[in-house]
C-alpha cells in the first residue's frame, strides 16, 4: 500500500518490521506510531484516542501501530522499555517520545507543534 492511500484512508496503519523504514522513515509526513501489545490494558486504553488521531489528522500525518511482540527488532532499535509508547517522527528522525496513556488533546497539541 503507497502512502498516497495510505493518507486517503484516514485509517491507523499497522507496521511491521519490515515496513517500518519505507512507511516511517522515508516517510515525507510526519509519522506517530504507537507501539503497543494485546496484552497490555492501558494500550487496549488508548486505542480510541490513537484511531480518532488518525481520523483528524490521516490527510495530513501518517498514524500507526507497532506490536511490540511481534516486532522486535523496531521495537529493540527504538529502546522501547514501557508501552504504550508514541513515538514521533519527523523528517525520518525520532522527533519526540510519549509513554504511558495520555489525553488526546495532549498527544493534537503535540502533533501539532511538528507540523
Amino acid at each position: 500500500m503507497n502512502q498516497e492511500n495510505i493518507a486517503a484512508n484516514n485509517a491507523v496503519v499497522h507496521l511491521d518490521d519490515d515496513d517500518f523504514e519505507t512507511l516511517v522513515i522515508q516517510s515525507k509526513k510526519l509519522a506517530l506510531v504507537d507501539f503497543w501489545a494485546d496484552w497490555c490494558q492501558p494500550c487496549h486504553m488508548m486505542a480510541p484516542t490513537i484511531e480518532a488521531l488518525a481520523e483528524d489528522y490521516g490527510d495530513r500525518i501518517l498514524v500507526a501501530k507497532l506490536d511490540v511482540d511481534a516486532n522486535p527488532m523496531t521495537t529493540h532499535k527504538y529502546g522501547i522499555r514501557g508501552i504504550p509508547a508514541l513515538l514521533l517522527f519527523k523528517d525520518g528522525q525520532l522527533a519526540q517520545q510519549i509513554v504511558g496513556v495520555r489525553p488526546k488533546e495532549e498527544i493534537a497539541r503535540i502533533i501539532e507543534n511538528h507540523l
